[in-house]
């Protein structure tokens, strides 16, 4: 099946090897950032969440104003705003962008940043009240006559929506989470199970684990991975490049201010990171700073994979290839974002994701003549 394209709108340039400078919100890089993910190609962009950062579901508003068909992935966390509400919310905005519209339901791992937001839910908790948030939006979206929901974390009586979803498959919604307890929620609720670039034997174990999940609730989720491709005219140029960026991000690590660098060397520390997520990406650093074809490592290791952050290195054609690999095990969704934002979208939109495409559309001509053989 075609692959889908992820790219990634930040709300200023920044980056693990570019420090922040200028307004927490630039209105000119979101500008350009759009305009280069719509014209390269990309299918849709991610907007993150953070307890800190400016407000996802806004400045996806805001792009689709300025781009036409651009769809958006917002990161949304639950349990801070009332799952009827931002069913309505997302529903309306999915109306407003002509049916752009996916939603990214990250439950969080990190006890201290949900307590900036007064959150003070262990992680099953929060997990378990994923799931009853997710019953009651699913409910908000679809139910003809109005509906009653009595759960733990939520109780609803005679809850409706005059608004629904535009496209009859409604709002897909991704699910991120790594934990035994995000795999029972990604299960029963995710249309696009999201996994950070880990090696092929652990994204074909998650992948096996998640129709596990799904099997009992009769659903069959699709599969999302995220990876910073680098990308340059030889493989020997692009590993030198990769070398490059790991030396400026280390640069950048050493000039931060003190509180910032005791909280980024914390794996260096001891201290084993909360989520399970970066907990699996260093145990892949921890075989090698190259595993598989071209999975590049070091930039996890470095930063304890505080989030997305192994590579493929190479040329366009040998990360293509490499991203194929992947789609024979099962994703069908990239989420492709630079340690340069701008350039490296462009280089994306122009050489690596026409190369890709050509690739999955010749494998699938392939099966296509197998099965018709049998």
């Amino acid at each position: 099946m075609p692959v889908e394209i992820i790219g990634y709108i930040g709300n200023h340039n920044a980056s693990e090897t570019i420090p922040a400078s200028g307004p927490v919100i630039n209105l000119q890089h979101i500008a350009a950032a759009a305009a280069i993910h719509e014209n390269g190609g990309f299918d849709r962009v991610l907007f993150a969440f953070h307890s800190t950062s400016p407000e996802s579901i806004l400045i996806a508003q805001h792009v689709a104003a300025i781009t036409t068909k651009l769809k958006l992935m917002i990161a949304h966390r639950p349990g801070f705003t009332a799952p009827t509400l931002a069913a309505r919310q997302l529903a309306t905005l999915d109306h407003l962008t002509n049916g752009r519209v996916s939603v990214h339901i990250i439950t969080g791992g990190n006890d201290q940043e949900l307590a900036q937001d007064g959150d003070h839910l262990t992680k099953d908790e929060r997990y378990a009240r994923t799931s009853e948030y997710l019953d009651v939006v699913r409910s908000e979206w679809t139910s003809e006559t109005p509906f009653d929901y009595a759960g733990r974390y939520y109780t609803v009586d005679r809850g409706h929506s005059n608004v629904r979803p535009q496209g009859p498959e409604g709002i897909p919604i991704y699910f991120g989470g790594s934990s035994d307890a995000a795999f029972t929620v990604a299960g029963k609720h995710a249309d696009i199970y999201a996994l950070w670039g880990e090696t092929h034997a652990q994204v074909a174990e998650t992948i096996k684990r998640v129709r596990e999940a799904a099997a009992p609730h009769g659903r069959s989720p699709r599969f999302s991975l995220s990876l910073r491709p680098i990308l340059a005219e030889t493989e020997d140029a692009a590993w030198a490049k990769a070398a490059q960026l790991l030396e400026g991000a280390k640069a950048l690590r050493a000039s931060a201010s003190g509180e910032r660098l005791v909280n980024v060397n914390a794996k260096v520390a001891g201290h084993e990171p909360p989520n399970e997520g970066s907990r699996r990406l260093l145990a892949a650093a921890a075989q090698g700073a190259r595993l598989d074809k071209r999975l590049w490592t070091e930039m996890a290791a470095l930063t304890g994979a505080s989030g997305n952050s192994t590579s493929l290195v190479g040329t366009p054609d040998q990360v293509a290839d490499a991203l194929l690999d992947y789609y024979d095990l099962g994703v069908t969704t990239f989420l492709i974002r630079g340690f340069d934002p701008l350039e490296d979208a462009f280089h994306y939109g122009r050489d690596l994701i026409p190369r890709l495409r050509k690739l999955v559309a010749e494998r699938d001509g392939e099966l296509s003549r197998a099965e018709a053989a049998e």
